[in-house]
């Protein structure tokens, strides 16, 4: 059992780069919930994860430079179970099959970040603010560049369209997952994949047409994403009827005056405002 073992860690650790190892406390039941909670921490050569239903023992192996426990163990709130530092949404617990849901004991919401040094909780009412502000913040600047490069396409600029897209996909690179609140983070990681590809692809191109037709699927994301995240002034989520041989397109503007950013000069004002975002 023991050689087992160690030829198993031996081959994980051949697979991941710059491996390291942990050992963590995850909450759950059956054989059902050890294959979701392996589900939804693994990623294919950068993080592994081995949970036992006896002793609730997970381990973690992973590569240092590409993610993290709080990362892995946040994944694996998301699909319903806790650990000792992540507490799963309450919904997504509740519609766990019934012989998954384990009994729970209390633990520290996600977004909550303790203080070093401050074991009292007494937490003044400035502070928590302050932590829900700087979540907020660094999708701001993912939001604001997204603007920008509604704007490039509105002037029908496939250059400038294209440099900022690269700002947008630097914004998008530099947002660090782990300081986001729980019901964002459950949004970002089914769409920040898709957002890299079409951000890229728009950057990469300097034909208006491939860019608009990228900007289609981004502002699903987007709007996807700041449904959830909020935006510090209301968002106008607009909708042009004769995009793409009348199937329509989306997208979303901080002014409730329509721009249209696939047609441009052509037909600037084709579209209408369907939802106010506040």
């Amino acid at each position: 059992m023991i050689a087992t073992f160690v030829l198993l860690s031996i081959t994980i650790n051949a697979q991941i780069k710059n491996a390291k190892t942990e050992t963590v406390t995850i909450y759950g039941n059956c054989g059902m919930c050890e294959t979701k909670i392996e589900n939804a921490g693994n990623i294919k050569k950068v993080a592994k994860v081995d949970w036992d239903q006896d002793s609730k023992m997970a381990t973690l192996t992973y590569d240092t430079t590409k993610t993290n426990p709080d990362e892995i163990l946040k994944r694996i709130a998301l699909a319903g179970y806790d650990s000792d530092k992540f507490l799963a949404p309450n919904d997504v617990y509740d519609n766990l099959h019934g012989c998954c849901q384990y009994d729970r004991v209390a633990k520290v919401p996600v977004k909550v970040e303790e203080t070093t040094g401050n074991h009292n909780n007494h937490l003044n009412h400035t502070e928590t603010p302050k932590i829900e502000a700087q979540e907020v913040n660094q999708l701001k600047v993912v939001f604001d560049n997204y603007f920008v490069v509604k704007d490039a396409l509105i002037s029908s600029d496939g250059n400038t369209t294209s440099i900022a897209s690269k700002e947008l996909l630097t914004a998008i690179n530099n947002v660090k997952m782990d300081k986001l609140d729980m019901d964002v983070h459950m949004v970002w990681m089914k769409v920040v994949n898709q957002i890299k590809k079409d951000t890229e692809l728009i950057s990469k191109s300097k034909d208006i047409n491939k860019q608009r037709n990228h900007f289609t699927t981004l502002s699903k994301d987007i709007y996807s994403l700041l449904k959830v995240a909020k935006y510090e002034v209301p968002v106008y989520f607009q909708h042009c009827p004769m995009y793409n041989d009348g199937k329509g397109a989306n997208w979303l503007s901080k002014e409730n005056a329509v721009k249209n950013p696939y047609y441009g000069s052509m037909m600037l004002t084709c579209g209408k405002t369907v939802e106010t975002i506040k």
